[in-house]
């Protein structure tokens, strides 16, 4: 069992790396639960986290508030340990429609989902990589805190299959049966297995490779991997591991005990229901109870089977449900990375999911033991943590109030500084407009930031602009490009690809002014920008709180001519204690320069095509064009462009390039169609055209149509 983390240095530590990470790696030997690494934008928090994973030695979750930021973080973790395992844990689901009911208009709503089959593939890679070695770093989304299957029993379902071992051949296919792998003789995927005399062959959930077990005497003689799509052998192993298709499984004596708690909280439930009057709320849950029982007795499985986790894993009513963390040793080590945002995530997730339980078991959609398939309490995630380190350029109330020491990470390698930061009035001279003399006021806030856009672009510089809401965004833009201004808008409604695309045209200095709500979305680097202005900065709330308007400001940080300005009539406390910050920022920053002799340079970063940075070798821009090209192919030619494209979006999902893998399944469905179209329209022909196939229709008896 590898047991080592083995830090690969692209670059020695540097600014205030050296410190921080000194300092951190001895809170932590210390045994202090709570600290903060106070990091500045671009100053190379992640690699800090890298070292003094390195130093301690332990496996690490790191919780990031979402999917992007997290892939973002495992794909750089990976490159500073090459050799150890770096996991990616979030919600597997593409689409999710929890199931829930609303008693003001008596709609039930069904559970409906469409899982993500390589984000699930990811996941058994992070727990089997848990239950198998200790050099283990998981970058997670808060989906960490739900439910999952026991590890006891999903360790214990394992089989471990070596060559020289004596198999029989009905165990282990009931074994597998067991851990929720699916027979099958036509195409493998991932859960499934096929078993042809002495030759098993099984694809596991947490890889994309087809196991060959060679047993025609009853002893294992060889065992390949091999490649699921062309069948090629890559190479013999001599043992492999199979770990059950679901994190929901349970032994078969556990099952029976959990099946006989079910039915008699069933009947304790309906014989409450009856004593109340409720008959209707009684029928629907002793239905669809019973149809559950039936599924699990046969298959072992049902629909929401996660409902009924509290019986299946033997827990008390109340106690908290097994999850990510109850994979992890003792000695886990948890890392909140942009800590702002992902503290209020855990601590509001229990509120929410209880309150739609609560109203599916009062009226008799699932029973009361359904409200322990849950999130965790804050509380109890509080009491999993050991040594935790908050890390966020804007710490919030929590972690200034728990960590026993703040790290300090102001000072950026690069030796960039904050930028300056000027606060303008929104309606011009405010001082004329108090004293009601008449005089002509100064400019106001939009007049103003057409000067300071023009004097930027003649310098070949490129400005953000937020506003406060969508249709703002929007307006200015247009306004904008009346006045000369070449601008784009970008907000939460424009999709991923324009939205990259308009990036890249940005950058390239395609228009020159990005109008936006909020511009502080992860991966938003673009050093090119040099002027920050912040439209009605006085106007106290979320997009104009104090980590708001700091961690806009960081927008400029990465230009050494970088400079913010705020519009605002009078100084709110958000604004006072930003400008505070960051002149004390500034400060430090400046003194280092000076003391190293540093001269500050703005960050070059190369300008590819958008989708080019997201992998796609190809130099056009417009994927609708390439695809109406690509449609135009022979039929022939048409499958073998959609093998090569879905091989592409597994590959790109494999790499956590999720954007990317989305422009290519989008790809894949349409020329999907196409290839059906042609083959319905060659069907037709064949059997002699619409009218003969209209008329076979007709024919058919009214209950065996289809429509």
């Amino acid at each position: 069992m590898k047991t080592a983390f083995t830090l690969r240095k692209p670059y020695e530590p540097a600014g205030d790396q050296p410190e921080a990470i000194f300092q951190l790696t001895q809170g932590i030997k210390r045994g202090e639960k709570y600290q903060t690494l106070l990091g500045a934008t671009g100053t190379g928090k992640t690699f800090t986290i890298a070292n003094v994973i390195q130093e301690i030695q332990r496996p690490t979750l790191i919780i990031a508030p979402n999917k992007t930021l997290a892939a973002q973080l495992t794909n750089e973790f990976r490159e500073f340990f090459p050799d150890n395992a770096v996991e990616y844990f979030v919600s597997y689901y593409d689409y999710y429609q929890p199931e829930a009911y609303i008693p003001s208009s008596d709609t039930y709503i069904e559970k409906e989902a469409m899982i993500n089959e390589e984000i699930d593939r990811l996941r058994h890679s992070a727990t089997q990589a848990l239950l198998t070695r200790r050099d283990v770093i998981i970058c997670a989304s808060v989906s960490c805190i739900y439910g999952l299957g026991t590890p006891d029993y999903y360790l214990k379902s394992a089989i471990q299959i070596r060559k020289g071992d004596d198999v029989k051949r009905a165990d282990i296919l009931g074994r597998l049966v067991d851990m929720q792998f699916m027979r099958t003789n036509a195409d493998m995927v991932r859960g499934s297995f096929r078993a042809i005399g002495g030759l098993l062959e099984v694809m596991p959930a947490n890889e994309e490779v087809i196991y060959r077990i060679e047993a025609p005497s009853g002893i294992v003689e060889a065992i390949f991997a091999m490649d699921p799509v062309s069948r090629k052998m890559k190479h013999e192993v001599d043992e492999t591991w199979i770990f059950p298709a679901k994190h929901f499984v349970t032994p078969e004596p556990e099952r029976e005990r959990a099946l006989v708690a079910i039915r008699q909280e069933l009947k304790e439930r309906l014989a409450q229901f009856e004593k109340e009057g409720k008959l209707l709320e009684a029928e629907r849950l002793d239905r669809k109870t019973k149809f559950d029982l039936e599924m699990m007795e046969n298959l072992g499985y049902c629909n929401g089977i996660e409902n009924y986790s509290r019986h299946l894993s033997g827990r008390k009513a109340g106690d908290p449900p097994d999850t990510l963390f109850s994979y992890f040793p003792d000695d886990l080590f948890v890392v909140l990375d942009e800590s702002h945002m992902t503290i209020p995530q855990l601590q509001g997730m229990y509120a929410g999911d209880r309150s739609r339980k609560q109203t599916l078991i009062e009226h008799g959609f699932r029973l009361p033991s359904a409200i322990d398939n849950r999130p965790m309490t804050f509380d109890e995630i509080k009491k999993k943590w050991t040594e935790v380190v908050f890390m966020s350029a804007t710490p919030a109330m929590f972690e200034k109030q728990y960590s026993t020491r703040v790290v300090e990470q102001i000072v950026r390698p690069t030796g960039l500084v904050d930028p300056e930061v000027i606060v303008k009035p929104i309606l011009g001279d405010a001082s004329l407009a108090k004293s009601k003399k008449g005089a002509k006021h100064g400019l106001n806030q939009i007049d103003d930031v057409i000067q300071e856009i023009q004097a930027a672009t003649q310098k070949k510089e490129r400005a953000l602009v937020t506003t406060l809401t969508k249709k703002m965004a929007e307006d200015l833009a247009s306004f904008l490009d009346d006045k000369g201004v070449k601008s784009k808008f970008i907000h939460s409604d424009v999709k991923t690809v324009d939205r990259l695309e308009l990036l890249s045209d940005f950058r390239r200095g395609v228009f020159d002014c990005l109008v936006g709500v909020n511009l502080l979305r992860e991966g938003l680097d673009l050093p090119e920008v040099a002027l920050v202005a912040i439209l009605d900065a006085d106007k106290e709330g979320f997009l104009r709180s104090e980590t708001s308007i700091l961690q806009t400001i960081g927008r400029a940080a990465r230009n050494v001519r970088g400079r913010v300005i705020l519009y605002a009539d009078r100084m709110t406390g958000s604004i006072t204690r930003a400008l505070g910050e960051t002149n004390r920022r500034r400060a430090k920053q400046l003194a280092y320069n000076v003391s190293h002799q540093i001269t500050p340079k703005t960050i070059v970063k190369a300008i590819a095509d958008y989708r080019e940075v997201l992998g796609l070798q190809v130099s056009e821009k417009d994927v609708k064009e390439i695809l109406k090209l690509e449609l135009n192919a022979e039929t022939h030619d048409l499958q073998t462009v959609l093998n090569q494209k879905e091989a592409e979006m597994k590959e790109a999902a494999r790499n956590l390039e999720f954007e990317l893998a989305t422009i290519l399944r989008d790809e894949t469905i349409e020329i999907r169609k196409e290839l059906k179209r042609r083959q319905a329209a060659e069907r037709t022909k064949t059997k002699g055209g619409p009218r003969s196939a209209t008329l076979r229709m007709k024919k058919l008896p009214r209950h065996g149509r289809t429509h």
